[in-house]
């Protein structure tokens, strides 16, 4: 058993029948690449563009033209040189499929040649294995269609050179036995295990999602992460809160009128996500636009009560959904989620009073009982338990709130009363305030979510109903002292809302519209202040840490992690 000349057992895969897909060429390169990488692509759905992907969509401009035709097996003539583009050709007995970039015919012998964007490595071979077994498997489907084809070609747009690629006896054995394991773990659904420092993948456009150096670190601790290498999003939430305003695309932006005035407008490419408050038309063509684009629409009554968002076709992961129902219904597994979550929430109150205080002592003694407050959460033994932990401690989190908000002699101090914490209506300036920072971060989370795979309504500590992402606000309590209490202290403090800027009505209070808009600008501030994670040692955006939270939440549900390692910061 163990003599290395000892070679693999061949499996033929039977030949395909009724709804099972075909398995395309590239997804075989990318297991022979790395076969997490084809597992995310192939059975998650998992996509994200890079600067190298754009590059080869590039370079593919030409052959993915389709131009020329490939004759029929076995009509060729024996002196006829012919060129055909973009030829897609299948097999059902090899269960694959190819889109070949060209096919070179001479006679009734073809050659396809596969393009790529960078250099001719100087490797023996001519090139890396994962390229050769790609054109080894067009050449393959080729031969299905009665061809003679014994050799590919790569051609390498960066260098100009090409390649040969004989299909030899090695060759073939190599092709088909990735073919199997590819469809093994797929079948299998159990996700292969992350590459162990590997120099492929800071370059990988998945390794935002993939996270292989995170799950390595949480799982053995052995190697930090390396600082992630993902492009960095420029595009910004485009906010419309005008009264009946239309949102309308025009070419390559969308543009916002008032009562047929143009209003403003916003280049396409620089728009993360629309969210509309209160009575706004958006154009059929602008929303299907948008679904194209895979740009979320949030909508807010103009009370700035968060309602949904609208998507396009969402993700195509339905493994991580599956995995998440399973654990929703598992009374241990929530519990334990939600104790982290609820001790973490605590911890993160806790650091922001003590760095904030401005009250007259010291807030030692309710930093103790906070942090005995966290200690229990971790022994609830119930989620009715832990619910009334959760609440002790806020009583006195919200108790000493005010004694972080900055006086003022010059102006009426805004005060938060703590026996009327209402939130539908806010009795109070910093009630509104919370209230409607609350709801920008659902809104982020929800939207973050949806993006990763998520049903944001079915959570773990927040229980299902109408209409309330569940699994949004169980996220967002370790957020709610970083991102939405600290901004509402940040404008109070630094006087970027006034008691001006409020409005109280049958005993409610709600923001202008100009207040609105700069606690929306204080907000986005803090969504895109960079942090380093404690976890990790590197840095990234609170818009970006949202993601990295919830892709983490996922591999724990998939059974990677033995346990969600929850935001805590320093």
């Amino acid at each position: 058993m163990d003599d290395p000349r000892q070679g693999e057992l061949p499996m033929p895969f039977p030949e395909l029948s009724g709804d099972m897909p075909l398995l395309p060429a590239r997804m075989v390169n990318e297991y022979a690449y790395c076969p997490r990488l084809a597992y995310l692509e192939w059975v998650q759905g998992e996509w994200a563009e890079s600067g190298d992907t754009v590059e080869g969509r590039h370079v593919h401009r030409r052959v993915d033209r389709r131009s020329g035709d490939l004759p029929e097996a076995g009509q060729g003539q024996p002196d006829e040189k012919l060129h055909a583009r973009s030829i897609t050709l299948a097999s059902n007995r090899l269960g694959l499929i190819a889109k070949m970039d060209l096919v070179e015919a001479e006679g009734d012998c073809v050659t396809p040649v596969d393009y790529k964007r960078g250099k001719r490595p100087h490797v023996a071979q001519g090139a890396y294995e994962p390229e050769r077994v790609q054109v080894c498997l067009q050449g393959l489907i080729l031969r299905e269609h009665g061809y003679e084809c014994t050799e590919g070609a790569l051609y390498f747009a960066a260098s100009r050179e090409r390649a040969r690629v004989v299909f030899d006896e090695e060759l073939e054995a190599r092709t088909l036995a990735a073919v199997n394991g590819l469809r093994l773990i797929a079948i299998g659904g159990q996700i292969p295990a992350p590459l162990q420092d590997s120099p492929k993948c800071p370059r990988c456009s998945l390794v935002g999602i993939c996270l292989p150096d995170e799950v390595n670190f949480l799982r053995n601790g052995k190697i930090e992460p390396r600082p992630m290498a993902v492009s960095r999003d420029e595009s910004m939430p485009l906010y419309v809160q005008a009264n009946h305003a239309k949102v309308a695309k025009k070419g390559e932006t969308l543009e916002i009128t008032v009562d047929d005035e143009k209003a403003a407008s916003a280049r396409l490419l620089d728009v993360s996500q629309v969210v509309l408050m209160g009575n706004v038309y958006v154009t059929t063509p602008t929303l299907h636009e948008l679904m194209r684009r895979e740009i979320p629409i949030t909508w807010y009554s103009y009370g700035g009560w968060f309602l949904g968002h609208s998507v396009g076709t969402g993700h195509k992961n339905v493994e991580l959904r599956t995995a998440q129902y399973r654990a929703s219904f598992d009374d241990r597994m929530c519990l334990n989620i939600a104790r982290g979550l609820v001790r973490a929430k605590i911890l993160n109150c806790r650091t922001l009073l003590r760095r904030n205080w401005r009250g007259e002592g010291s807030p030692d003694q309710l930093i103790a009982l906070l942090k005995r407050d966290a200690d229990g959460a971790m022994r609830a033994a119930s989620l009715e338990v832990l619910l009334g932990i959760e609440g002790a401690a806020a009583a006195r989190y919200f108790g000493a709130f005010g004694q972080m908000i900055k006086g003022d002699p010059d102006r009426e101090t805004l005060s938060f009363d703590f026996t009327r914490r209402s939130r539908r209506p806010p009795a109070d300036p910093v009630n509104a305030l919370l209230s409607f920072a609350y709801a920008m971060l659902t809104r982020a989370l929800s939207v973050t979510l949806t993006a990763v795979g998520f049903d944001g309504y079915r959570g773990f500590y927040h229980q299902p109903r109408y209409g309330r992402p569940a699994l949004a606000l169980d996220l967002m309590e370790p957020f709610r002292p970083l991102l939405a209490d600290s901004s509402v202290l940040t404008v109070i403090n630094n006087g970027e809302v006034r008691p001006s800027d409020f409005v109280s009505a049958a005993g409610s209070v709600a923001l202008t519209g100009d207040g609105r808009k700069r606690f929306i600008a204080a907000f986005e501030r803090r969504m895109g202040q960079e942090v380093t994670h404690p976890l990790f040692g590197y840095r990234a955006s609170y818009r970006r840490v949202l993601e990295i939270q919830a892709r983490l939440l996922g591999r724990h549900l998939l059974g990677e992690l033995d346990e969600y390692p929850n935001f805590l910061t320093r």
